[in-house]
């Protein structure tokens, strides 16, 4: 005698793999992919890469939070499936090399528009809404512990580049991440060829030589956030190590160089996502030294800029002034060498330093 169908088993009778991957485009997703929620051998990568020390300060992904994503099972404990969606961001203004104006502050491209962690889930709950009654899900945008590019090469988005970023054959690598975990079992993509090849060229543009060799064959480089821009513009709250700065030129968030050189992204389509596109693009930095932090609210608190916070973005500002030194810049550096952040005020007296030096050449 046949048994009893469960309602999760009659459940996933109804939610295949074709509805779901269609919906994923219909509620705005660029690139869709369904991958096993279970543990994943890149796992090693990753514990190796802490103890390598590459993390440098940021503690969320080597505290208790790191052991949590050895397994996406730790976020939703039915899961069976995970949907890694992706949305382009790329918009058509030019990169900060094609820019070359060391006078204006370089935000990476990321964070020129609204915050992705809201936009992307927005379509992601957009999405659950079509989900049929039973199915248990959770929505992970860069906030929860999961390895999201591992999970997302599983899903067949992407290979991950020796920069680290995911690259997709067709679409490059602008384009931000999310994921959903599913109580429901589908079948998975097939993880694509890495296609980076012999090509070096992100690991000789980087200004701070922050991708650095493992000393095994996979994978053969990885990124040490100590020397990473990135790192130290946004999630660092502490002064930069001073032999670096002057390789920052005028990054004041983030930094888009091994994107930028990538082949993979010579023809990389651009985003019509009204809320991608950018708000202060390549700012001067005289504006951006001389604003109130009731500005920086007010011009940066729906942006991933926030993160870095008014003290961590004046610092920054004045790294990238340093590298630019002006006389004109002067009075600001002054009113800044006064603050009450050390940080901000090191980098002011640093900047100053820089000008001097450039006045007495």
């Amino acid at each position: 005698m046949a048994l009893p169908s469960t309602p999760l088993a009659s459940t996933a009778l109804r939610l295949t793999r074709e509805d779901l991957l269609r919906w994923a485009r219909e509620c705005g997703f660029d690139l869709a992919g369904i991958a096993p929620a279970q543990p994943l051998p890149e796992f090693k990568f990753y514990e190796q890469w802490v103890q390598r020390g590459r993390a440098a300060g940021m503690g969320y992904l080597t505290d208790h939070r790191m052991e949590a994503r050895r397994d996406p099972r730790h976020l939703l404990n039915s899961a069976q499936s995970i949907l890694m969606a992706g949305v382009l961001y790329k918009s058509p203004q030019p990169s900060i090399g094609t820019l070359d104006d060391p006078t204006r502050a370089w935000i990476s491209r990321y964070a020129w528009g609204a915050d992705y962690h809201d936009v992307l889930r927005a379509r992601f709950e957009l999405l659950a809404k079509r989900l049929p009654a039973g199915v248990e899900y959770r929505i992970c945008v860069d906030t929860a512990p999961l390895l999201e590019r591992d999970y997302a090469r599983a899903a067949g988005l992407g290979w991950i580049g020796k920069n680290t970023c995911l690259i997709n054959q067709g679409q490059g690598s602008w384009f931000f991440l999310g994921a959903m975990l599913l109580s429901v079992e589908l079948p998975a993509d097939v993880p694509p060829p890495d296609r980076c090849g012999s090509c070096t060229r992100c690991i000789d543009a980087c200004p701070t030589q922050a991708i650095v060799p493992t000393g095994q064959a996979v994978p053969a480089w990885e990124l040490d956030a100590g020397l990473c821009i990135s790192y130290h513009t946004i999630e660092s709250r502490e002064a930069t190590p001073e032999p670096l700065r002057a390789a920052f030129g005028s990054h004041v968030f983030g930094c888009d160089i091994c994107q930028d050189v990538c082949p993979w992204n010579r023809r990389a389509p651009q985003t019509e996502v009204a809320e991608f596109q950018p708000r202060a693009f390549a700012p001067p930095l005289e504006q951006m030294a001389a604003l109130t932090e009731e500005q920086f609210r007010a011009l940066f608190r729906e942006t991933p800029v926030w993160r870095a916070k008014y003290r961590g973005f004046l610092r920054n500002v004045c790294t990238a002034m340093g590298n630019a030194p002006r006389r004109e810049y002067q009075p600001l550096l002054e009113q800044l060498a006064q603050h009450a952040y050390p940080a901000v005020k090191q980098h002011a007296q640093w900047a100053l330093d820089q000008i001097a030096k450039a006045l007495r050449e």
